[in-house]
């Protein structure tokens, strides 16, 4: 390939060929048989039917960046890929394709429906496979794993037939979460709480002796259909003197009795609360407690069914309505109260969650959690950002039992068989005959598995337990887990209690928290809001090269990243300017490359191989912290104001200084030298640029990504040069300013008078003089004592001196002061509607937060202007 590179960065056509060129040459496959030091990750499986987010290319490229950069450090890398059979999505998008054939999955029967289900899956599951190969993503996809594989419903069958030989797994009636919609369980987590205007309202429950009445205040009235008792606080000051202990529920005329709990708040509504065991779950400890009736009075679909009496039929909103016009005709609805509260909502299809009495499987999961609470309390699993650690503490101390079962169709099918004399059969293999009677005719479980018990096994399932794998051996317990805090109870704790358990050891050393990523006024993204940004179109216009390096660059631990299109234009930017020193590299890089080992190496080659190290071993200790902000910050740094503003200037000079061939020779190696460990710093962040601009580069071989990282040596560190090339740069700085600051021809020659106040300064400055000269575009550089300093001069100090550019004759005083004089006037006028504005209070507390930061940045960047100009004005009055 030839090093001569085309003028502008194309992406497009260099991300297919060069991802090509790693898959085909396995590159990213881990050898468990490797005696390189391991390093794993396993990969938080995207839904089958996902496509690729924001959140999903934030969290694959941190995890990009660490594998690329593991590889490069010496390490076996193995990034376990895969997918998760999401049971409730991907159930609702093949009814939703029935729907369209006028189908649904009752028609099919469930056999039929659960190979449709496979046959949509390997038509359309891969598809985020492949848009986190757009990404870059280097995982071994030789070992993609899906959460209903062969493999891991193996695992899943036997953790479950474990837990439930232990008695960690049951069998019983629970209130759960339940969706109508969807009909199934939900999780706590699963029910997103959303906030509902509803209604509180008082209801008369009369004394069976006909003597007055409890009044009652519920959110739910139709519930009060499976009442089955009413409870006071027996410190209530306002019921100890009870006409009756019985009560009759109003609408169903049944005798319910009045009991005694101090579970019973005296602070909301009348003190008197009805109960409802089938359909609350605090009714329904109090009812296991006091020995209540469980009446349910709600079907699959949230309509009333056969115990509502005249409400059968009606669905539980249609039946509210009903109840409360009966309840107000019968002069017992006392009254109601408007009331904002926040109600569970099925996280997938956003309908109302019903609390109902279901009989369910669950894990007993508090001996569990305690084991995984310890694991991170010493030490043996760290969370990073370590403010998370509280939060998993919470959750885990006050953890209650999982509710385990789905009832859906799609996923692990719980390996319980039921036979007809009332035997139940937990096996690992399907049983034939009943062990208790010999009948055949077994009936299995019909529900399955919530979806997060299967990846909750992700980490040990996917290397091939429950058989003793070399991947088991080598890269278990994993190294690293990087995902969302939003799934840091529902999958991270999961894996953290089931690895435990099956393999002794906590399943990861680090979690890697990182946060949300936002819009540029710092807004969750939505499609109902119209922020949404679509990964696969910014790659398209911006290249992967530039949004992976935004998404690390803003990746600060603990803060939302707020994402724009300007952002992701700047690193693009970046990924330009990187192009343009590579085409100059790499012009210049023909010719004699070996250096004469006995000629001293120039200012800028010490400088700049110092600080090549600096930024090296900053860049590695902040990935090895999961700073990726900070390593992104260093080698922008480096890259951009170092590299290519500063060196790529100095070095001009000795390369086309023909006359000094010994000298070109160094300059190139050492050219050469930087910039391969330039491409390799930045190969983790940038992985297509670097390893296209890595096969141009004379001396490299094989690919990029099985290069070392430029570790440096102690040698390399050079202070000394730092400081005296710091100071070369300062005093050209200092000069450019001055230039600009008094509007002078930037081609002119400038005189420049220099009082030294530090000998070793004024000894570096005289020895670069003519490369300062060149630089700042200097005529004579002179030299004056203490105390002499021109008059009608603009200065500057920097270390150890001070600079002074006379002006007489290069400035026209008064034209100038004139100049300033407008241009103060136009900016404080301009600034002006500002200004009314932060001082109108209505503006302030109406407009949105981000429309008031707008106009305040505006009138600190008119200030700064108006200070620097105010400066200039009154050194230019001072020398007429």
């Amino acid at each position: 390939m030839t090093n001569q590179l085309e003028k502008s960065y194309e992406p497009r056509e260099v991300e297919e060929r060069w991802y090509r060129y790693w898959e085909e040459n396995q590159l990213f496959r881990a050898d468990p048989a490797s005696p390189k030091p391991p390093y794993s990750i396993v990969i938080p499986p995207p839904n089958v039917t996902g496509q690729l987010h924001l959140g999903h290319a934030l969290d694959n490229t941190l995890q990009d960046i660490l594998c690329r950069f593991k590889r490069m450090r010496g390490h076996e890398v193995l990034w376990m890929p895969g997918t998760d059979h999401a049971g409730i999505a991907t159930q609702n998008v093949v009814e939703r394709e029935l729907a369209k054939e006028g189908l649904s999955r009752h028609d099919l029967g469930r056999e039929k429906f659960i190979e449709r289900v496979w046959q949509w899956k390997e038509e359309y599951g891969g598809k985020i496979i492949n848009q986190l190969k757009r990404l870059g993503a280097s995982c071994d996809w030789s070992r993609t794993r899906f959460t209903m594989d062969e493999g891991l419903s193996k695992a899943v069958r036997e953790v479950f037939v474990r837990l439930y030989e232990e008695g960690l797994i049951y069998r019983g009636d629970y209130i759960i979460n339940w969706c109508p919609r969807c009909h199934t369980a939900l999780s706590d987590l699963e029910s997103e709480h959303e906030p509902v205007q509803g209604g509180l309202y008082y209801i008369r429950y009369p004394f069976k002796n006909g003597k007055g009445h409890l009044t009652v205040a519920t959110t739910r009235p139709e519930t009060m259909l499976g009442d089955t008792a009413v409870a006071i606080n027996p410190e209530d000051p306002r019921y100890q003197d009870l006409a009756d202990d019985s009560v009759i529920l109003p609408l169903m005329n049944r005798e319910i009795p009045v009991i005694r709990d101090g579970y019973v708040s005296l602070d909301f509504g009348t003190g008197a609360l009805k109960v409802t065991p089938a359909h609350d779950p605090n009714d329904f400890e109090l009812g296991k407690k006091h020995g209540l009736p469980a009446l349910r009075v709600m079907d699959d679909s949230g309509r009333i069914n056969a115990q509502g009496g005249a409400y059968a039929g009606l669905d539980r909103f249609e039946a509210r309505q009903k109840v409360l016009a009966d309840l107000e005709a019968l002069g017992l609805l006392e009254k109601q109260e408007p009331l904002a509260h926040n109600v569970g909502h099925c996280y997938r299809c956003k309908t109302m969650v019903e609390p109902i009495l279901s009989q369910q499987w669950f894990v007993k999961v508090e001996p569990l959690a305690a084991e995984a609470l310890k694991a991170v309390q010493e030490g043996r699993t760290r969370i990073v950002p370590a403010m998370w650690t509280k939060t998993y503490y919470e959750w885990m101390t006050n953890i209650k039992d999982w509710c385990i079962s789905r009832q859906i169709w799609w996923g692990h099918r719980i390996p319980a068989w039921y036979c007809d004399c009332g035997e139940m059969i937990v096996s690992r293999t399907t049983p034939e005959t009943c062990p208790k009677c010999g009948a055949s005719g077994l009936r299995q479980e019909t529900d399955v598995l919530d979806t997060w018990f299967s990846s909750g096994l992700w980490p040990f399932s996917t290397m091939g337990w429950p058989d003793q794998t070399p991947e088991l051996a080598k890269f278990y317990p994993t190294s690293c887990l990087v995902t969302g805090f939003d799934i840091l109870f529902f999958w991270v704790a999961r894996m953290m209690m089931l690895g435990i358990k099956f393999m002794d050891r906590p399943p990861f050393h680090d979690v890697c928290i990182h946060a949300l990523v936002r819009d540029a006024q710092g807004q969750k993204m939505s499609k109902s809001k119209g922020n949404v940004m679509d990964p696969l179109i910014i790659m398209d216009q911006f290249g992967t090269d530039a949004f992976r390096y935004t998404l690390a660059a803003f990746a600060a631990q603990g803060r939302d990243i707020r994402m724009s299109e300007e952002r992701i234009a700047g690193y693009r930017n970046f990924v330009n300017k990187l192009w343009n020193a590579a085409r100059f590299t790499l012009m210049n890089l023909e010719g004699d490359l070996e250096a004469d080992p006995g000629l001293e190496p120039s200012l800028e080659d010490r400088w700049i191989i110092s600080r090549v190290n600096r930024a090296a071993a900053e860049a590695a200790a902040a990935i090895e912290e999961y700073r990726f902000n900070d390593a992104a910050s260093a080698l922008y740094q480096f890259t951009w104001h170092e590299f290519c503003d500063w060196y790529l200037e100095l070095i001009k000079a000795p390369l086309y200084n023909a006359a000094d061939p010994a000298r070109q020779a160094a300059t190139r190696r050492t050219l050469r030298e930087v910039f391969s460990r330039l491409l390799r710093l930045l190969h983790p962040l940038m992985p297509f640029v670097t390893e296209e601009l890595w096969q141009r580069l004379p001396g490299s071989q094989g690919s990029i990504m099985r290069a070392e990282w430029p570790e440096g040596q102690p040698g390399d560190l050079d202070p000394a040069a730092e400081a005296d090339l710091g100071l070369v740069m300062e005093v050209i700085g200092a000069v450019r300013n001055i230039r600009g600051e008094m509007g002078l021809n930037p081609g002119q020659a400038l005189p420049l008078v220099v009082i030294a106040h530090d000998e070793h300064a004024g000894q570096v400055l005289k020895q670069e003089a003519p490369r300062v000269a060149g630089l700042a575009r200097l005529g004579d550089i002179a030299w004056a004592a203490e105390g002499q300093a021109p008059a009608k001069t603009a200065s500057a100090a920097v270390s150890g001196l001070t600079l002074y550019v006379p002006l007489e004759g290069l400035v026209d005083f008064a034209a100038e002061a004139a100049r300033l004089d407008k241009e103060i006037a136009k900016l404080v006028k301009e600034a002006e509607p500002s200004r009314k504005k932060l001082m109108n209070e209505g503006f302030l507390a109406k407009a949105p937060a981000e429309v008031v930061e707008k106009e305040k940045a505006k009138v600190e960047e008119a200030d700064s202007k108006l200070e620097r100009l105010r400066a200039s004005l009154e050194r230019m009055r001072s020398f007429l």
